[in-house]
């Protein structure tokens, strides 16, 4: 579905978007800035911090372009007087829309054992979405393979047999439904791109704002450039071990603020810390009667 606010462009010259993006990034420099001015540290040593990512900005990207691995440098940079050179290590990414923690190392050791504990599938991510319709049953898993659309920054569904398809599992309960809504807590088992929102897309339970795969409603109707629109889908756990001690951290992302407009649910959330029910359980409302 194409919303009016959503037209842009399919660029396929890599040069010509890449123009396109810094004449985005001049137009929206305020909106390309941490919230309060600074990152939203979550977590932090000497090997590693996680951060709660902002919409809209890409973790990494071409020269010209802002992103939050530049940041977050720059931010270091100030902070450690004398300023010195800042080692970064990238891990894993976000995708542009999506908020919540990110990981990121200082230096190259804890880079290489924090990268294995993600090839070895040891780091558990836990995401909360919001999607349209009402999820049944209310646990379940997510089966698909899905491949990257060549020369487009999108992905989708394929046989088994496409050369390109690789697996994408991912398990999730349902949290709380209201008004054909559902929230839904998800544990990736697999990585791939847009996974978890290509794979609700296909099911008709699209991620609130997620325009690129067929959602219409408008979480930022201020911000005007489709790119910079967040979704309802967030990071909100992260759990590994620590890269030279071996203790097991676990951080918690708060939601941000917008996801209070989604629903008087988040805004009960907030005052109460009421997440719904527990794993395998959901709160169901009149709209989203509970599955038999």
């Amino acid at each position: 579905m194409r919303v009016p606010w959503a037209e842009t462009r399919i660029v396929r010259n890599e040069k010509w978007l890449l123009v396109e993006e810094q004449m985005m990034t001049s137009q929206h420099q305020g909106w390309l800035s941490f919230p309060c001015g600074v990152p939203e540290i979550l977590y932090e040593c000497k090997e590693c911090l996680v951060i709660n990512k902002p919409p809209g900005i890409l973790v990494q990207s071409p020269p010209g372009v802002p992103s939050l691995v530049e940041m977050l440098r720059d931010f270091l940079a100030n902070r450690e007087q004398p300023r010195t050179g800042i080692y970064l290590g990238v891990p894993h990414r976000l995708d542009r829309p999506v908020t919540g923690a990110i990981l990121f190392t200082r230096h190259s050791r804890a880079t290489r054992r924090i990268t294995e504990q993600f090839e070895s599938r040891m780091i558990r991510k836990i995401y909360w979405a919001v999607v349209e319709g009402c999820v049944e049953p209310s646990v379940g898993i997510w089966r698909d393979f899905v491949r990257k659309i060549p020369n487009e920054p999108q992905a989708e569904i394929v046989p088994e047999s496409h050369p390109d398809a690789r697996h994408a599992v991912l398990h999730y309960h349902v949290i709380q439904q209201w008004e054909n809504k559902t929230w839904l807590e998800i544990h990736l088992e697999t990585g791939r791109m847009h996974q978890i929102r290509i794979q609700a897309s296909s099911r008709n339970h699209a991620i609130l704002g997620d325009w690129q795969y067929g959602n219409s409603v408008d979480l930022a109707p201020d911000q005007r450039d489709p790119r910079l629109k967040p979704i309802a889908l967030h990071a909100r756990e992260i759990t590994f071990l620590h890269p030279m001690t071996f203790e097991t951290l676990k951080v918690i992302a708060p939601l941000p603020a917008y996801w209070r407009e989604i629903s008087p649910v988040f805004v009960q959330f907030e005052a109460t810390g009421f997440h719904g029910c527990e794993p395998g359980m959901s709160k169901t409302s009149d709209d989203c009667p509970p599955t038999t």
